[in-house]
């Protein structure tokens, strides 16, 4: 079984499980600073009314040495009543003398000299416990002398306050985090369902692709990410659909360039084994059937030389010649149908400029844009080549007079197996690769190629080649 999770799943824990922490570590910093607050409030609670006790003995005594008892028992009471704090005034053996409430345990507290000796001469603040009693307390006294002796006046409280204190507060804490966690889990469900609602849209639009449906689309996402995502993969599917049709229709070309000399073959084999075709025609359809098997291998080798440079197989041998030699043989080969339409070549008469490319490839490439100039220049018409230099590349134009393109031919001359319709009429052992190969060659070289026309006056090819060495 498969231990992978869903990245709803991942979202879900990991949001789940930040949350739980942060909440955690903030009930940790309340508590902390909570129990602070109250420890300093309460110090300062403490001294305050140690002092001012300390104060009112000191004042009664010497006002009234013999009922002032009376009068600090109640005015302790009233400053426990106010401030939740007990007092007690004892002497300098420990014997307590008054308290806030002489009714209630606090009374009887046995002090021991010990803690008594931490009080001497300043105002200190211990946690400590009485002796014989296990509970803990905040405690602050006061030691002063009043007409010989002297007294302690000892102002406590249990910590058990402190702990309720903070424990009231991390309850009220504890409920309104559970209820906003749950709030908060809610809400990271359904973000981390709509986090990965479009992933999971993806990996069905994906099968979906993957089927060969290629008419789907993801829609458009308000998340920039996602839209970017969506994007990028709406581009892709199209670009999927376009080389699909593409690879369909290059299939059904060659097997329609490959059927129609192949049927012609076969009949005119078929017509002399059986003696349709008497033996004094044999010559002449044996000459037509060499020619289909010269269109043949002339398709063979073209699909191989694209089938190359498409798979990166084809590795330019880059040397350096003039820009002039492979045109110039060129022109050569077609010497007689160039004499036949009595085509004038212009542009030839130039410096030597040099090419840094592959001789064979380019060789192809002349040959390819001249005789397609050559099949469709006007008769008594011109062929001109031009040559300039723009940095590292020499552009080379070849431009033909003549009936010229369309404009809606122009974006088509380079797919591969299109013909014009005249192209059609003027050659019918063309394959429609030529222009095909000729961009291809050219993009190898790291150039560019268009070209431009003029109904009824021109057209003509423009290209660039390096004519030096590149560093990469």
């Amino acid at each position: 079984m498969s231990d992978r999770k869903s990245i709803f799943l991942k979202y879900f824990v990991i949001y789940s499980a930040v949350i739980l922490i942060s909440f955690i570590c903030l009930g940790a910093v309340l508590l902390l600073v909570s129990s602070r607050y109250f420890l300093q409030e309460k110090k300062d609670l403490l001294d305050k009314n140690a002092k001012e006790i300390a104060a009112d003995v000191t004042e009664c005594i010497s006002r009234s040495p013999v009922g002032w008892k009376k009068t600090i028992e109640q005015s302790m009471a009233e400053r426990t009543a106010r401030s939740g704090i007990d007092f007690l005034l004892c002497d300098d053996d420990g014997t307590i003398i008054v308290s806030s409430d002489m009714s209630s345990e606090i009374s009887d507290l046995n002090i021991d000299r010990d803690m008594l000796d931490k009080f001497d001469n300043s105002t200190e603040y211990i946690m400590s416990t009485f002796e014989g009693s296990a509970e803990q307390y905040h405690i602050t006294s006061v030691s002063f002398t009043v007409n010989g002796p002297k007294y302690y006046v000892i102002a406590l409280t249990p910590k058990a306050d402190q702990d309720s204190y903070v424990w009231e507060i991390m309850k009220v804490f504890l409920i309104s985090m559970v209820v906003v966690y749950v709030a908060v889990i809610i809400a990271v469900y359904f973000v981390a369902k709509r986090l990965s609602a479009p992933i999971i849209e993806i990996a069905a639009v994906s099968r979906e692709l993957g089927r060969g449906n290629f008419s789907v689309k993801l829609p458009e996402y308000n998340i920039s990410e996602m839209q970017e995502l969506s994007n990028a993969f709406n581009e892709m599917a199209v670009s999927l659909k376009n080389n699909d049709t593409m690879r369909n229709s290059f299939v059904a070309n060659v097997s329609h360039e490959l059927r129609t000399p192949m049927t012609s073959i076969g009949g005119f084999v078929d017509g002399m084994l059986d003696g349709t075709i008497p033996p004094d025609q044999h010559r002449h359809y044996l000459t037509i059937i060499s020619s289909e098997v010269s269109r043949l291998t002339r398709l063979v080798r073209s699909m191989l030389n694209l089938a190359k440079i498409e798979a990166g197989e084809l590795e330019p041998n880059m040397t350096r010649f003039s820009v002039l030699d492979p045109i110039v043989d060129t022109l050569v080969t077609f010497e007689s149908r160039l004499e036949a339409k009595h085509i004038e070549v212009r542009g030839l008469d130039i410096d030597r400029m040099y090419l840094y490319a592959d001789n064979d490839l380019i060789h192809q490439v002349m040959y390819n844009l001249i005789e397609n100039a050559i099949k469709f220049v006007d008769d008594s018409g011109y062929i001109e080549f031009s040559f300039s230099s723009v940095g590292y590349m020499t552009v080379i134009s070849i431009k033909n007079s003549g009936e010229g393109l369309s404009e809606d031919e122009l974006p088509l001359v380079f797919d591969r197996f299109y013909k014009t319709d005249k192209s059609r009429g003027l050659d019918a052992t063309g394959v429609g690769l030529g222009l095909n190969i000729v961009k291809s060659i050219i993009r190898l070289h790291g150039g560019k190629i268009m070209v431009r026309s003029v109904k009824g006056e021109y057209t003509e090819f423009v290209f660039t080649v390096p004519n030096r060495k590149i560093d990469k």
